[in-house]
């Protein structure tokens, strides 16, 4: 069988945290104990079963996320890394990149990662500011998230971190000097992300009831966007994402790969992924709840949906993920809908695009717009 030529990377899905994060929507889940001997034969078994189901691919990057991924023991993260080199040839300049919050505990297991093959952390900074942090429900304190930063950076080569913006009573000038200190840290990446409030949150239960006061206004959430694009770049970490800032060459690979429609295996509980078999792309859902892909795993098969995408889906997905980033969408690679495209970028405001030859892209002043004009792109 041939091995594809396009870049392929493999997410895993950690599901547990120490607590549940008041803003966030991901599949994650408190749990007291976790048996990481039954779930390192579990994500064992998953990856050999998709490797055989895809084929011999040349492995570029591996990205554990969640969750909260360095409450992993450094056993299972290695047993995982090897699953994998065990279905697919390692690219030699393989990307293996962690998530992690800044906990002592956490913090503790950074060299072991490293040994058994992490060679890039993504922090969980989330606010420089303690009373946000707080207010944030994150469990670390702006001391611990400095001190983890700085070990992280003394024992891997790639570090990045995130930030979120538009918190309550947030002012300009303060996200400003927050950004400012967080520019002398020096990270090569940086991941900084307005504040949205999402349905089946506590956040989204508190707003809904009224309760959530001080979140900047509309306006003030655009100042802080703009704010933000022209420190970075000034800093030379342009965005080359919407949330996503970098120093040339330190980008995400992996997040790259989804972004410019790339094949990637999801391996985890609620994990997705986008395979391509026989020619056709698939899309993949694996079973969410922790227990039930636990055992699926167990049993032969985890995936709760297996969809072959249409040309039509192939389309939509290029464009909701690819504009995202700066270098936008070559419309000749697309498999139809050229036309119907151009045509309703004609009705569309004008400077929101940027056409050149076949290759569409987003404007720095459309970006903030960006789920509009998709809408209306895609009508």
């Amino acid at each position: 069988m041939a091995v594809l030529d396009t870049e392929f990377g493999l997410y895993v899905h950690w599901p547990f945290c120490q607590s549940k994060c008041p803003y966030c929507d991901f599949n994650s889940h408190v749990q007291a104990s976790v048996d990481q001997s039954a779930w390192r034969s579990a994500f064992r078994k998953e990856i050999a079963r998709v490797g055989k189901l895809v084929g011999p691919r040349v492995l570029n990057t591996i990205y554990f996320g969640g969750g909260t991924p360095s409450l992993m023991e450094g056993e299972t993260v290695g047993a995982i890394i090897n699953a994998a080199r065990e279905q697919w040839a390692f690219a030699n300049d393989i990307e293996i990149t962690l998530e992690a919050n800044p906990g002592s505990v956490e913090v503790s297991r950074f060299e072991e990662y490293q040994r058994v093959g992490v060679n890039r952390v993504s922090i969980g900074v989330q606010a420089l500011v303690q009373d946000d942090l707080k207010r944030l429900g994150r469990l670390h304190s702006t001391e611990e998230a400095l001190a983890a930063l700085d070990i992280a950076k003394e024992i891997f080569d790639r570090v990045s971190f995130d930030l979120i913006y538009s918190r309550q009573d947030q002012s300009l000038n303060a996200w400003r000097e927050e950004l400012s200190r967080a520019l002398e840290i020096g990270s090569g990446h940086m991941s900084l992300y307005q504040l949205t409030i999402e349905d089946g949150t506590a956040f989204g239960d508190r707003f809904a009831r009224g309760m959530l006061r001080g979140l900047p206004n509309e306006d003030l959430s655009t100042d802080m966007y703009f704010t933000t694009q022209e420190m970075m770049s000034q800093a030379g970490l342009p965005a080359y994402e919407i949330s996503n800032h970098a120093l040339p060459g330190q980008e995400s690979r992996h997040n790259l790969l989804y972004w410019s429609g790339g094949d990637y295996a999801g391996i985890g509980p609620g994990a997705h992924g986008r395979l391509t078999i026989g020619g056709q792309r698939f899309a993949t859902v694996s079973k969410s709840m922790p227990r039930h892909w636990l055992d699926a795993a167990e049993h032969g098969n985890a995936d709760q949906e297996f969809d072959l995408l249409s040309a039509k889906d192939i389309v939509t997905e290029r464009l909701l993920m690819g504009l995202r980033i700066d270098k936008g969408v070559d419309l000749a690679d697309l498999p139809s809908g050229k036309t119907e495209i151009l045509n309703n970028i004609k009705h569309l405001e004008q400077n929101h695009f940027l056409l050149d030859g076949t290759r569409l892209s987003i404007t720095n002043e459309g970006r903030p717009l960006l789920n509009a004009i998709l809408s209306r792109l895609l009508t």
